[in-house]
């Protein structure tokens, strides 16, 4: 999901053939020869990736497992790559993303990133808890999104690799203090990145507070399953396991009605192409330029992961399916991709070249009392998981 009121954007150009060919050729020697920094635990690689203006060190983790590989930033926990192969076996980036941390520092959409403390909307950055009024940073319109001007995406986390079993991965860890953007109570949050011996990607989610807060934590991996830079999504073919969705007024904040997907172009409890109805003069299509909405899942809140959804790309093949604890999706159909961004492939992103699949509580819930509950008290402890697992047709 993408601030629907954009500001101006520096155009990011970082493909010159000369720097993409350097790139790939120290990236193809770090991941295949093992080099890099360090090899951690698992087998991960530690790589520099950038230093900050106030001299914070940046570093890219890279870790493997059953033909999926996965690149981490510890700026911003952000997915910079996501690597699964075709039906031939050809193995392509499907996560779109930047080679420098200047363009993601600069204006990045959240290409991959780790929200927090609350993933998507807050109606005019404000929530009562306990009768206490909580102000926060209004950066989407007249709305707070994704946690603030300077949420979990725009931080440096602590990495540690990991190995359990046959699994692989990568610890995220970070304090965020008491009234950081305006939430209280200090917040510990843990995040696993795992390969599991499969290939699949599972996030796994835990926070605690000494002070009552709300939490909503999710990633924004931006995907084409096509490989990222190839153009549109809106053939692939989609499958959501929701019957209803939360419709939104014109600065995309919930009107609190669970309406039915039926008969609108929400509908994709049975697989369509992304694309076929996001034309359709529909009231919500237009405020959201395109699909930039809450599902309600079927299956509401889980204790475990449970699939929900499906998405296959026809020509690779390659199919990914998502299973969540949580009880709705973010579903963004990159419709605020403006040909302002190139990416790691050297091509330029426009409308429709990647969807957004955030796993996550209802937007607004802070000030929706019939949604369900996000609200973190101290001696709780929260928890999420959500696991993508590849395959192809």
């Amino acid at each position: 999901m993408e601030p629907h009121m954009t500001t101006s954007r520096r155009t990011v150009i970082t493909a010159a053939a000369a720097g993409l060919a350097a790139s790939a050729a120290t990236t193809g020697t770090a991941h295949a020869n093992g080099g890099g920094d360090s090899a951690g635990k698992g087998g991960a690689v530690k790589e520099h990736f950038g230093t900050l203006a106030d001299g914070t060190e940046v570093d890219r983790w890279t870790i493997e497992n059953a033909r999926t590989r996965l690149r981490v930033l510890s700026y911003g926990g952000i997915v910079q790559a996501l690597e699964i192969p075709d039906r031939h076996g050809r193995r392509a980036n499907v996560s779109l993303g930047f080679d420098d941390l200047d363009s993601y520092v600069a204006d990045s959409p959240y290409f991959g990133a780790l929200i927090g403390r609350y993933g998507n909307r807050i109606a005019r950055g404000t929530f009562t808890l306990d009768g206490k009024k909580y102000q926060l940073p209004i950066n989407d319109g007249p709305n707070s999104l994704h946690g603030g001007d300077k949420g979990f995406d725009k931080r440096v986390w602590s990495v540690e690799p990991f190995r359990k079993g046959a699994d692989v991965g990568l610890t995220l860890r970070r304090v965020s203090p008491d009234g950081e953007m305006g939430y209280p109570g200090t917040l510990t949050v843990r995040v696993d990145y795992t390969l599991t011996a499969a290939g699949d990607f599972r996030i796994d989610y835990e926070a605690t507070t000494d002070k009552a807060t709300v939490v909503n934590l999710t990633n924004h991996t931006y995907y084409n399953l096509a490989g990222e830079g190839s153009g549109s999504v809106y053939d692939h073919r989609l499958e959501i396991a929701a019957s209803r969705y939360t419709p939104v007024d014109k600065t995309l904040i919930p009107t609190g009605e669970l309406a039915k997907v039926a008969g609108t172009p929400f509908d994709f409890r049975r697989a369509k192409e992304i694309g076929r109805d996001i034309r359709e003069a529909h009231q919500q299509v237009l405020y959201g330029q395109g699909i930039d909405h809450n599902f309600v899942l079927d299956k509401g809140i889980t204790s475990r992961p449970e699939h929900f959804l499906t998405v296959t790309e026809p020509e690779s093949g390659r199919v990914m399916r998502i299973a969540t604890t949580e009880p709705g999706v973010q579903f963004y159909t990159g419709n605020f991709l403006t040909g302002t961004f190139a990416g790691t492939s050297g091509r330029v992103y426009r409308q429709g070249d990647a969807f957004a699949l955030e796993t996550q509580h209802f937007p607004d819930s802070p000030n929706q009392p019939s949604f369900p509950s996000t609200v973190l008290r101290p001696g709780q402890t929260y928890r999420s998981t959500t696991v993508h697992s590849f395959s192809t047709r």
